[in-house]
């Protein structure tokens, strides 16, 4: 049997146009920046690594700040952070494309900041695993703030594909910069804080109720639904008062007699 629905299906054929387009843009943005970062790590036997990354405590070592995302210490490293950026940019870029691009600045001094800010004097911190870290926190917290449909689906992709950055955030494992990681995790939570209204919400159908209360406002009327309670309660049945305040006495009758 067939049911009429007479309001137009949330997912118009316009809509998954403009959706498609987004991600395309999310897509080939996040996949330049990851063919950026390949011709630097080509470049870079060309160059003193040591030299533009990250230096903790000194203040030298601050210009890494800017520069130490764009470097990586081995193929490895950077395919890691190559296919991290490439889903995490593309899922954040999709359905955040405003917060998204107003968080990175300060997802990659967050990065780097940490890393100098927390890092063992006379190391050298490289890499963009902190902006991964920052893009996953940006998701993961813009969708427990928001909680429109799009935002928690996302936020259920990214804990599915990087869950494990929750732990990534302290330190687990020797030669991996988890200040990094810590720097741009905070920065992703600051950022979604900062930006969860850059992104305009979703419409949200309304329920019969809610439309009824909103015609009644705009004409004036109460736009309360039910009565009003009852200054009073009418008793219907009052017990009425034993005649002996002591009570009354039941005999106590044995079985056959």
């Amino acid at each position: 049997m067939h049911l009429p629905n007479p309001e137009f299906p949330a997912d118009s054929p316009g809509q998954r146009a403009h959706d498609r387009r987004r991600l395309l843009r999310a897509f080939n943005l996040s996949f330049a920046f990851v063919l950026a970062l390949g011709a630097v790590f080509i470049a870079q036997p060309a160059f003193d690594v040591a030299a533009w990354s990250v230096q903790p405590h000194a203040w030298t070592g601050l210009a890494g700040v800017l520069t130490a995302p764009l470097l990586h210490g081995s193929p490895e490293h950077f395919a890691a952070n190559a296919i991290s950026l490439l889903l995490l940019g593309t899922l954040a870029g999709a359905v955040y494309p405003r917060a998204t691009l107003r968080a990175l600045p300060l997802l990659w001094l967050g990065s780097g900041l940490g890393a100098w800010w927390l890092g063992d004097a006379g190391s050298h911190h490289l890499g963009a695993s902190g902006l991964t870290h920052g893009l996953m926190f940006l998701v993961l917290t813009l969708g427990l703030l928001r909680r429109d449909r799009p935002s928690v689906a996302a936020a259920m992709i990214a804990f599915f594909l990087y869950g494990g950055m929750l732990l990534t955030v302290l330190p687990r494992e020797a030669g991996v910069s988890w200040q990094a990681h810590l720097g741009g995790a905070a920065a992703g939570v600051v950022a979604a804080w900062l930006f969860r209204r850059s992104d305009p919400l979703p419409p949200r159908r309304k329920y019969s109720w809610e439309l009824e209360e909103e015609l009644a406002a705009a004409q004036g009327r109460d736009a309360e639904l039910e009565p009003a309670p009852p200054a009073e309660v009418p008793v219907l049945w009052q017990r009425p008062a034993p005649a002996d305040e002591r009570g009354v006495v039941l005999p106590f009758r044995r079985p056959g007699e």
